[in-house]
């Protein structure tokens, strides 16, 4: 049983008898696992300047409270994570369709961003509430904002794939058992 682009499963390459190396290799090497590398490693790269940036407006220059910064970092950090998201992990080109792909992204991001800037509104809160340095607060506020971003980070890729994916890598094959099966109970004779 092969899945769209003649790859096997990764359950069916999971519970083969090859050895535990060989399945790894496999394993690493299929289309879903190299699209949630690619999409980790945007993920990375958005964290790392939206992180930057929230460093920077709030804890070192402190040019504005850590909500107004946080909002403007993953902002900031946004605008290449969809670029990169759709060029090289779904490898899509050409113009986006607003509806289908620019919309639902920016909404997925907004909500991250409400969610992200009620944690780091909390932080900040509680770092006032308790006096803490501003350093220590800064510090706070950055964990708050990685912390709420991780939370959503599976729930985010599951809903891109479907954007940015026309056929579904994994789930192909449960579809294609259906139909074997469906087609071979239709064919018995009762």
């Amino acid at each position: 049983m092969t899945e769209h682009g003649g790859h096997q499963p990764l359950r069916h390459i999971w519970s083969s008898d090859q050895s535990l190396y060989a399945r790894t290799r496999q394993i690493i090497a299929h289309p879903s696992s190299v699209k949630l590398i690619k999409y980790a490693s945007v993920s990375l790269i958005s964290t790392v300047v939206s992180q930057v940036a929230l460093i920077l407006l709030f804890g070192v220059f402190h040019v504005m409270s850590e909500v107004p910064a946080n909002i403007v970092a993953n902002v900031l950090a946004t605008i290449p994570s969809y670029a990169l998201n759709r060029r090289w992990v779904w490898g899509k080109s050409g113009k986006s369709h607003f509806w289908k792909e620019v919309a639902p992204f920016w909404i997925l991001s907004f909500v991250g961003l409400a969610f992200s800037s009620l944690a780091v509104w909390l932080a900040g809160e509680f770092a006032r509430a308790h006096h803490m340095s501003h350093f220590d607060t800064a510090v706070l506020v950055n964990v708050a904002n990685l912390l709420s971003f991780a939370i959503l980070w599976i729930v985010k890729f599951l809903i891109y794939n479907k954007l940015f994916h026309i056929e579904p890598i994994e789930f192909e094959e449960h579809h294609a058992e259906k139909v074997a099966a469906g087609s071979s109970e239709r064919s018995t004779p009762d």
